[in-house]
């Protein structure tokens, strides 16, 4: 508000001391003009005979609307000049030494001035009768006149000026509370935001820097409450699959203190009692690489490897587990892709998916692990030609304990989060590409060869 009141007093100012000198100026030299018109006019016609000076003085005076003065100069040196016709009723004393006279004969040319007289200002003109080099005609006028526009324009300027300070202070008021009330809406959603409530959108409908700034807010709102979503969903599923296989433990630990049970039976609670400890180890695992991989702690052994022997190591250890639910394991090589990465976290992933498509498929399907090279990138792909993933899962496999709603689906719902996330710290990625009796997970990595051509110094993690 500040900042216009300034322009606009700024630009009055300019606009005061440009226009109202300038008319002024103009309206006095216009005058000046005028009388110096007349004044050479008047002193072509004074009489021959200076008693008639008088009466032609009045005669003029009255047709001119200015008083007129007919001097005689009756000495050059010094100079003494005397008053023969003045149309002014009364004393001459006032111009009986005048300046513009005494320049005009000394010049022998026209003279102009202004004057200040009893508060009143006057222009007046001296001219040389052509034809009578004795006489000298004055005429004088007052300004009151003229320079009464220029009061006159003075008066509007002022008032234009108040009128503009008081439409400045009003609009400035207007647009400074305007832009307040928004900034403290963004305090207050800033506020909500870092205390954790993400409910109430950040709203500005302004296309300027503050609506730009309230759609960066709002961005961040929406970003922290998916994280805060998250977050909480996380820990309610990290507590369930951590709850489930306790409670089954201590299930098992009574039902093992009874005297009465048999042999058979024990050996039997304590090998699901085993497999419930091997799954509580496996979430504990899996839950610290997640950790490790949030915080970006997880400790990486760069190293070419060989995806060829990756995808024959994960055959090999998935082959009688897949026997055992009918599903056939299978190598597809082409030809000899080498990847750069931890070859132990590239196990990991590989393991992920070779897992996820065991469990995922009905008895019966096959399952290809496929490697290749395609110019800078190795591949490693886990394909089966179970029924596929519906389309409003597929989004949504990598996300962490997400599990579609499905008879065949069981685990924690880590493995694909943790192998996208194993990938991504390798600089890989994971993709999922599922249709109706096809779907295939593959994981991306640089090339090893490739890397090596264009790094002759060595990688570093």
């Amino acid at each position: 508000m500040l900042a216009l009141l300034v322009v606009v007093v700024g630009a009055l100012a300019v606009a005061y001391a440009i226009v109202v000198p300038r008319l002024e100026a103009r309206l006095v030299d216009a005058k000046l003009d005028q009388l110096e018109r007349d004044s050479r006019l008047v002193a072509a016609n004074v009489p021959l005979d200076l008693a008639e000076a008088q009466t032609f003085a009045e005669e003029v005076s009255n047709e001119r609307g200015a008083r007129v003065v007919i001097y005689q100069v009756v000495a050059r040196g010094p100079l003494l000049l005397l008053i023969r016709g003045d149309s002014r009723v009364g004393s001459s004393l006032d111009v009986e030494r005048n300046a513009v006279v005494r320049r005009a004969v000394a010049t022998r040319r026209s003279q102009h001035g202004t004057l200040m007289k009893k508060n009143q200002r006057f222009a007046e003109v001296a001219s040389p009768a052509a034809n009578r080099q004795a006489v000298v005609v004055l005429l004088r006028d007052s300004l009151v006149d003229p320079l009464s526009s220029v009061q006159f324009v003075k008066r509007r300027l002022i008032l234009a000026g108040l009128i503009a300070l008081g439409v400045a202070l009003f609009l400035g008021y207007a647009g400074a509370s305007m832009h307040a009330r928004r900034i403290r809406r963004l305090e207050r959603a800033a506020d909500r935001i870092a205390g954790g409530e993400f409910d109430e959108p950040v709203v500005d409908r302004g296309n300027d820097e503050l609506g730009q700034l309230a759609g960066a807010f709002e961005r961040m709102r929406a970003r922290l409450e998916n994280l805060d979503r998250a977050r909480r969903e996380f820990i309610a599923n990290a507590s369930h699959e951590l709850r489930t296989p306790l409670f089954s433990l201590a299930g098992f630990l009574e039902l093992l203190d009874d005297e009465e049970l048999d042999e058979p039976t024990r050996r039997e609670f304590v090998k699901t009692m085993r497999e419930q400890v091997e799954r509580l180890t496996t979430l504990a695992a899996d839950l610290l690489d997640l950790s490790r991989l949030d915080a970006g702690r997880l400790r990486l052994e760069w190293e070419p490897v060989e995806l060829r022997s990756v995808a024959q190591v994960l055959a090999d250890e998935f082959r009688v587990l897949a026997g055992s639910g009918g599903h056939q394991v299978d190598v597809v090589a082409d030809g000899e892709p080498v990847a750069l990465g931890d070859e132990l976290r590239v196990l990991q992933a590989g393991r992920a998916l070779v897992d996820n498509a065991l469990v995922h498929t009905p008895p019966g399907t096959r399952i290809a692990i496929r490697t290749w090279a395609d110019g800078g990138t190795a591949y490693l792909s886990v394909a089966d030609d179970g029924p596929g993933v519906p389309p409003e899962h597929v989004a949504h496999v990598f996300d962490r304990f997400y599990r579609a709603g499905s008879d065949l689906a069981s685990g924690s719902g880590l493995g694909l989060a943790i192998a996208r996330e194993l990938a991504a710290a390798m600089g890989g990625t994971v993709t999922l590409e599922s249709r109706a009796g096809q779907t295939a997970a593959t994981l991306a990595l640089s090339s090893a060869a490739e890397f090596s051509r264009g790094n002759a110094e060595g990688v570093f993690t």
